[in-house]
């Protein structure tokens, strides 16, 4: 990779002074990891080539949010034909869908897909309608086993999910394995659907076959026209709030995290990514403001990419998930609370990997700002 080699995006960010969408050109060198701006309107360079250690080559890619010095930036088009050639060709969408027999296994999966390369887009925890169970389906309507496969898809809740990467239709079912599990514990022993599914149906996650298909399935789970798709599975009782920060979400930590926190006796009752503008995320961090000194790289952070947000569910759920959460401070934690999830995930006070509700009287009304709100 040359020093001289660079790629160029055409990227927005919206300016809350003024209330402008303003449009740059991004270049972005490998060889260095340094970065530079035009203002494309004035032709005037908006910032001079300078080392960036917080943006990463495959971030880059049409539609993806960047934050470059805080400033988040939408990436909208490819600047020159070298770059589209370069990074445009092979990057693919596809479905992930984790079923209700290993939803338990939701952290393992997760951890799997991002170790191979895949980046998680969009993740929503759901519960399907008999209906549409049957219009996901559609392809088995003649089979003899249609029925058992709709009672079965709807049985619980499920996880979707939008991962992206080269050629991501076919690596997704290569990484699934073949669909009767006790086949793949054969042919593909390191698969998801060996090291997780029972049989045939319950064979814990599915991938469509083809890119129609999986353009097809996306819209029913992800709707491209605003909709909200099947319902979240939110259940606004005996519940405390958890988000996992950006930063932990870009550095591939979101399965160790849900692991963890399984793992400690919590139930995840319901959980969506969600990418959150710079005015939700100060709604939500209000009663912060003025009391804690960080507040501004605070919001900052939480709506530098997209975050996860958690229903978590237990006796007692706020105290006692927010002491397993840990002091603020990882470096406090570690001293102190060695085995908190900020005490293992945390790198700074701000990038502290999640943020849990405070005081027991804010649980719902957190997990209601998430998935009632935010998921309309």
């Amino acid at each position: 990779m040359s020093y001289s080699e660079r790629f160029v995006f055409i990227v927005e960010w919206y300016d809350p002074n003024a209330s402008l969408l303003r449009r740059y050109e991004l270049l972005f060198y490998p060889g260095d990891g340094s970065v530079e701006m035009h203002d494309v309107k004035n032709h005037r360079t908006f910032l001079k080539r300078t080392k960036y250690d917080d943006l990463r080559l495959e971030d880059l890619f049409i539609g993806n949010k960047v934050n470059v010095f805080s400033r988040q930036l939408v990436l909208i088009d490819y600047g020159d034909q070298y770059t589209a050639r370069q990074l445009g060709s092979r990057k693919e969408k596809t479905l992930a869908l984790i079923k209700p027999d290993a939803v338990s296994k939701a952290g393992e999966i997760i951890e799997l897909i991002n170790k191979s390369g895949f980046t998680i887009t969009k993740l929503k925890m759901m519960v399907l309608s008999r209906k549409e169970a049957m219009d996901f389906h559609v392809d088995h309507q003649s089979k003899p086993f249609f029925n058992e496969l709709i009672q079965f898809i709807s049985s619980g809740p499920i996880i979707a999910m939008e991962i992206l990467r080269d050629d991501a239709i076919c690596e997704w079912k290569r990484l699934l394995g073949p669909a009767n599990s006790g086949v793949a514990r054969t042919d593909a022993s390191g698969s998801i659907r060996a090291l997780f599914g029972t049989d045939g149906i319950r064979n814990a996650a599915h991938g469509p076959d083809s890119f129609t298909s999986a353009a097809r399935e996306m819209e029913l789970f992800f709707p491209s026209n605003g909709g909200c798709g099947p319902a979240n599975t939110a259940k606004f009782t005996n519940c405390t709030c958890c988000i996992i920060k950006p930063h932990a979400v870009s550095e591939g930590l979101l399965g160790k995290i849900l692991m963890a926190i399984r793992d400690a006796g919590f139930e995840i009752s319901a959980m969506q990514m969600f990418n959150m503008d710079r005015v939700n995320v100060e709604e939500f961090y209000e009663v912060y403001k003025g009391v804690v000194s960080e507040y501004n790289e605070m919001v900052t952070e939480m709506y530098s990419g997209p975050c996860v947000a958690l229903e978590i569910q237990q006796n007692n759920v706020t105290k006692t998930f927010r002491e397993f959460c840990g002091p603020a401070d990882p470096e406090i934690a570690r001293h102190l609370r060695p085995e908190t999830l900020r005490a293992i995930f945390g790198k700074t006070k701000i990038q502290n990997a999640v943020h849990c509700t405070d005081l027991p009287e804010d649980g719902l009304l957190e997990v209601q700002y998430f998935f009632k709100i935010l998921d309309n």
